[in-house]
């Protein structure tokens, strides 16, 4: 078994990716032609719990799909990255759906419609003091309060997109991860007690109670496309710092985990186990590990 097959619980979005591949991103009002069309299954939700799984974390999903065709096509998509599918809930509206659109030099913009990701709740779970819970703000926010309330171990909250967060949320999380206009976006977050940045090409920082206590930079290379990056990152870094791998080695194998994740135009590219990446680290910091707790 790996040394970092955590118990992990992601409760968050599933979505059908509907992708759009164009040489420049259209403006308002505009129609760009001479794209290529592709479908896959989506969610940052299901994006962060398929990376976990296959970075090595025992992965259970928390999330809603409709009875759709569709819906059954994402369950099972997150079956094969071997998550645990158990909790996901079959719901009387439409599977969630983001409108995606890459431009040749990776960037992209995405229009979400939710669909069944506004019916996810997390009544009946429950927790221990050795469960990680990784979510994001595509469900409905009270979820997320919930969550705050129900969890007994570590709580990590990607808190994208950008939307301002209680008070009591953002005091109860053991780690916030954000990229730069997110934070920006939360001055709240300025004092929260533990918050990951990312700035794109210029790498990561991890932040306590405000003050820069590691930095890590991002891998050089050319981006096929962004999209999933972000999620892989959040299920890499919540598994390193989760298994107590020090500040400044955790970003660096989640920038690298991103990095991969930014090469391929797959959201939910293969990965190796995170225990190779954190290996080829200069010094394995393996032997150094303690549990992170609080």
């Amino acid at each position: 078994m790996s040394a970092f097959a955590l118990p992990l619980t992601v409760v968050g979005s599933i979505n059908a990716d509907i992708t759009a591949v164009t040489d420049r991103l259209p403006g308002p009002g505009e129609t760009v032609g001479g794209g290529t069309l592709s479908r896959s299954p989506g969610g940052k939700g299901a994006n962060q719990a398929a990376a976990a799984a296959r970075l090595g974390a025992v992965t259970r999903m928390v999330g809603a799909v409709g009875t759709d065709p569709t819906g059954r096509e994402m369950t099972a998509a997150l079956r094969e990255a071997g998550v645990d599918v158990s909790a996901i809930a079959e719901v009387d509206a439409e599977t969630g759906t983001a409108l995606i659109t890459v431009d040749a030099r990776g960037e992209n913009t995405i229009a979400v419609c939710e669909g069944a990701n506004a019916h996810v709740s997390a009544a009946g779970l429950s927790f221990d003091e050795t469960d990680t819970v990784l979510t994001q703000l595509e469900i409905p926010l009270e979820v997320i309060s919930d969550l705050a309330r129900a969890v007994r171990g570590w709580f990590v909250i990607n808190a994208a997109p950008a939307i301002p967060l209680p008070a009591e949320v953002v005091d109860r999380a053991d780690l916030i991860i954000v990229n730069e206009s997110e934070y920006a976006a939360l001055p709240q977050l300025a004092a929260a007690r533990r918050v990951a940045v990312t700035y794109g090409a210029q790498g990561s920082a991890l932040l306590e109670n405000g003050e820069q206590i590691a930095f890590a930079p991002a891998e050089a290379l050319t981006p096929v496309s962004t999209v999933g990056a972000g999620d892989a990152f959040c299920a890499a870094l919540t598994i390193a710092l989760r298994s107590g791998i020090p500040a400044a080695d955790a970003l660096r194998v989640a920038n690298t985990v991103g990095a991969i994740a930014v090469a391929s135009p797959d959201a939910r590219p293969p990965f190796p186990p995170l225990e190779h990446l954190i290996a080829t680290l200069d010094g394995d910091p393996s032997t150094t590990r303690e549990r992170t707790s609080s």
